[in-house]
């Protein structure tokens, strides 16, 4: 009687460089995963299958599996019998924390960061204007208000309901590159200016006039005037963090936000 024959894992990958061979395989893994062979919610073979795909030892495997999961790629499952690592689905966070390391790192300075969230600010509240629908109306209206209520209940609350009407201008805006971006500028620079803003500033005085900013700002995307709301969207957000904005740095942005050159 012929023996039952054990089907070998299917060959995903080539046996790794040896030199730093933990980075190859983090580079042919995510490869995998920006071509679209791994997608997410699937499993990476197990850690003694990489191991023995990849030709290393399981420490160099685990050591590009820590690597992939800091970038946000794969979610490791320790002591899990039903398979591997399993694929993420995309987030903004990984880039988050990236920006903001290299902002530590002194890559770019926070000038960069409110050139970066303006452009982003002035495209979005531009393409909200001239292509919002009702319904996306009616939920840029609703955050609005809710941060203004959030004013009452300090800074925290109103931060998080700040960021929120700026997500649902962005998903008025269209385009998922847009909202992600949208994401990452307000996450970096809540974590990273707003903070000094406020030790800084009547933080009171600062939320109200946040909010009565984006009231103004609101009445035009509903008349469908974006070059005017991106324009206004620009001064008041130049206004906010002007203090912060080096002298050298300043006339340029203020020429940016006057202009709006989004439409």
């Amino acid at each position: 009687m012929a023996k039952d024959t054990v089907e070998e894992p299917r060959r995903q990958f080539t046996p790794a460089k040896r030199v730093r061979a933990y980075e190859n395989i983090v580079e042919q893994i995510e490869g995998a995963i920006l071509r679209g062979d791994l997608r997410p919610g699937q499993r990476l073979p197990s850690e003694r299958d990489l191991t023995t795909q990849f030709a290393v030892s399981r420490a160099t495997v685990r050591e590009a599996l820590r690597v992939l999961e800091s970038q946000g790629l794969i979610k490791s499952r320790q002591g899990d019998p039903t398979g591997g690592a399993e694929v993420q689905e995309f987030s903004p966070d990984a880039l988050n924390r990236s920006l903001t390391a290299m902002v530590h790192l002194e890559r770019f300075d926070l000038a960069d960061l409110v050139q970066f969230r303006m452009t982003i600010e002035g495209s979005t509240t531009f393409l909200a204007a001239v292509s919002h629908t009702p319904e996306q109306l009616a939920q840029m209206k609703a955050a609005h208000a809710a941060a203004t209520v959030a004013i009452d209940a300090g800074y925290e609350a109103f931060s998080a309901a700040d960021v929120d009407f700026h997500r649902t201008v962005a998903e008025a805006a269209g385009g998922g590159l847009l909202q992600v971006c949208n994401d990452v500028a307000c996450g970096v620079v809540m974590n990273l200016i707003e903070v000094k803003l406020k030790t800084s500033a009547d933080i009171d005085e600062l939320m109200r006039h946040s909010c009565h900013s984006h009231g103004l700002v609101l009445d035009l995307i509903e008349r469908r005037d974006g070059p005017a709301a991106a324009r206004l969207a620009l001064q008041h957000m130049m206004e906010h963090y002007r203090p912060l904005i080096p002298d050298d740095r300043r006339a340029s942005l203020e020429a940016f936000a006057a202009q709006a050159p989004v439409g």
